[in-house]
């Protein structure tokens, strides 16, 4: 019994050793299989892979699922376009918060160097002129400057001084005319009390007086304004200079930062522009001195005090189309009420309307013409926004403004169709072979090549900055 373990050892280590002999033989049979098929194969033929396992189908009874669709096929058409429009409108409108934000934070250069382009495109026909006689370009921009801002300063330097000449008489007519609107309201079908109009003067000097700290904080904003307006003024003079002395090198400098695809239409844009901003500076000044000089007439008949200054402040209430009209002419008919009463009033106040339907229906659509022309609601709408912005001038600035972009967009869109109708010839109408029996002639080409209709030719401006 002793010797039985020893012996199953032994035994379970023969059939151990056996095992792993057949293992190593059947390894061998595949792998001499393996290479007699490979050996038939060519040698550009992909090795056959190693059989996988089989999946299993479902069962009979198992639901049927249907393919989930692609996640862009499932959303609407409609939708679709929505979303792509959307996200470009966002970026658009980030890009534009992010220029007004710009242009706020550095308004007061932003309005000078407009008032400047204003200023140029008025002076500039002058320095042209100059330059036809053979005078230089420095010694005719310096001449032209000169003369506009000391003509600018003398008709500031007369409006000043002309209210100062008048202000005892404008006080005293202002009490005389106070009385007299107080007996009109007593004797009036309103049924007004003194006691109902003391009351309202009171309460105008109560309020005067508790409001002392806020009139005198607007002193001294108005101080602070001064000095932001002599600012502007500095800076519109320089850029004026340089504009009227070096316009068309800083308008080759700009075409440089415009990518070049897209070059050759703003160089044919810029002129246009120019054009349209010129012809709308000069009308404007041209309406402008209509008015004011008819409307000053009618004052000065009537005997309305201060008809100098008021005049100048209709002219410069021109520049703000619409606003500006109503403005000074609503000025013009309280300063003739509290003057001279209601009839005097009256009589301003039919001056004023007849001027500016003559203005709106004649004058300017005659001056102006179609260069410029903008809707009422545009103009309405720029002004409002200008306004917003950045106060008077931004309203001064909005409607040219308006009026440039109208221009640039029209021409960009024709020289697009024109660019596109171009190239659809091309390709509608190769080149023919030089050689060979079917080759059209040259006249024979002509005739059947499509015309390219071209955008209206641009008046030639010369200057342009």
């Amino acid at each position: 019994m002793s010797r039985l373990p020893g012996w199953l050892g032994r035994v379970g280590t023969g059939l151990t050793h056996m095992g792993e002999r057949l293992d190593r033989r059947k390894a061998e049979v595949e792998a001499e299989a393996e290479d007699d098929v490979t050996a038939d194969l060519p040698a550009s033929a992909p090795l056959p892979s190693p059989a996988r396992e089989s999946v299993p189908p479902p069962p009979a009874y198992a639901p049927a699922v249907a393919a989930r669709p692609d996640p862009v096929a499932a959303i609407p058409w409609g939708i679709r376009v929505a979303g792509e429009a959307a996200w470009r409108l966002l970026v658009l409108a980030g890009t534009l918060w992010v220029l007004m934000r710009v242009i706020s934070a550095v308004q007061l250069v932003v309005l000078a160097f407009a008032a400047a382009l204003l200023i140029t495109a008025l002076l500039q026909p002058t320095v042209a002129w100059l330059k036809r006689f053979g005078v230089p370009r420095g010694v005719a921009t310096a001449l032209t400057a000169i003369a506009g801002f000391v003509l600018m300063g003398l008709v500031g330097w007369f409006v000043v001084w002309q209210v100062l000449e008048n202000l005892d008489d404008l006080s005293n007519r202002v009490t005389d005319g106070i009385d007299e609107l107080k007996r009109w309201l007593l004797n009036s079908p309103f049924h007004v009390t003194e006691k109902q109009i003391n009351d309202i003067a009171n309460n105008l000097s109560d309020a005067v007086g508790t409001n002392t700290e806020e009139i005198t904080s607007a002193g001294l904003q108005g101080v602070t304004v001064m000095v932001e307006f002599l600012t502007g003024a500095l800076l519109a003079m320089f850029s004026t200079l340089f504009l009227l002395y070096d316009g068309k090198r800083i308008w080759r400098w700009t075409l440089k930062l415009v990518p070049a695809q897209a070059r050759e239409g703003v160089a044919g844009a810029g002129p246009r522009a120019w054009h349209t901003l010129t012809a709308y500076v000069r009308g404007t000044v041209l309406v402008a001195l209509i008015d004011a000089g008819f409307i000053g007439l009618g004052l000065y008949f009537l005997d309305v005090p201060l008809a100098v200054p008021l005049a100048v402040f209709i002219f410069l209430g021109a520049f703000i189309p619409l606003v500006g009209a109503v403005i000074s002419g609503a000025l013009a008919v309280v300063v003739a009420l509290v003057t001279d009463g209601v009839f005097t009033a009256l009589m301003v106040l039919a001056v004023v309307l007849a001027v500016q339907q003559i203005e709106g229906h004649i004058l300017q659509p005659f001056i102006l013409g179609r260069a410029v022309r903008v809707h009422p609601l545009a103009v309405v709408l720029s002004v409002a926004a200008g306004g917003l912005v950045a106060g008077i001038g931004g309203a001064v600035v909005a409607v040219p403004l308006v009026a440039v972009t109208n221009t640039v967009v029209g021409y960009l869109r024709s020289y697009s169709q024109e660019q596109a109708l171009r190239q659809a010839s091309a390709a509608a109408d190769p080149p023919a072979p030089e050689d060979g029996p079917e080759a059209p002639a040259p006249e024979s080409r002509a005739q059947v090549t499509t015309p390219v209709p071209a955008p209206a030719p641009a008046p030639v401006v010369t200057d342009t900055p």
